[in-house]
């Protein structure tokens, strides 16, 4: 995976691909696409969501600038893949998904992987963390259609925050970088999102 997708699509961070080299993806995928855990393409994990193919999921934490010691909010948890890879750089990842199965299932794969500085919370992601804020960095892997307010609040000064933005089928990633209070936007990369929920789906 990480000689054949990363590198030659130009992920360079080594810290980056050797996260990407380390973390099972395998555990964070239901046993019956296992087999397909490597494969350049998303997956499938229930509930309408999926687990981005793996290019994405470096990319998105390259463009982040992961550090040692930085506080992460993640929205999104989904299985909980994202917050292993940011675990292996960061001292905390705070975690947030609407979907409580998911949730569930993330927090109890994560400590088992070994992952204890990982903070998971069901809840409505737009809204972000405001009792652990403010966030080194913030990484979105759900599309909003504009960019939400209480995240941008959440963002420490000089901090990165890395989000999709747009209608379901018609996205671009946003670098952002918050300078002095004011945002510095980028666009990266042309993507396709699952959409921000703001109410649990019907979870029967």
């Amino acid at each position: 995976m990480v000689e054949q997708q990363l590198k030659p699509r130009g992920i360079k961070d080594e810290r980056v691909l050797a996260a990407m080299a380390k973390v099972p993806r395998e555990e964070f995928i239901p046993e019956d696409a296992r087999a397909d855990a490597y494969e350049d393409g998303p997956l499938p994990i229930g509930y309408d969501q999926t687990i981005s193919q793996p290019y994405i999921v470096a990319f998105m934490t390259e463009q982040l600038r992961p550090r040692p010691g930085d506080r992460v909010l993640e929205i999104g948890s989904g299985s909980g893949y994202q917050a292993a890879i940011l675990a292996e750089l960061v001292a905390d990842v705070y975690t947030i998904d609407i979907i409580e199965p998911l949730a569930k299932t993330a927090e109890a794969t994560l400590p088992r992987l070994g992952y204890k500085n990982v903070h998971v919370k069901v809840g409505d992601g737009y809204k972000g963390w405001p009792e652990e804020a403010p966030f080194d960095a913030v990484i979105v892997t759900c599309a909003p259609e504009k960019i939400p307010q209480p995240l941008i609040d959440q963002l420490k000064d000089g901090g990165r925050m890395v989000i999709p933005v747009g209608e379901r089928f018609a996205q671009q990633l946003y670098l952002l970088e918050k300078k002095n209070g004011q945002l510095k936007e980028s666009v990266t990369l042309p993507v396709r999102f699952v959409p921000m929920l703001r109410e649990p789906p019907n979870q029967k």
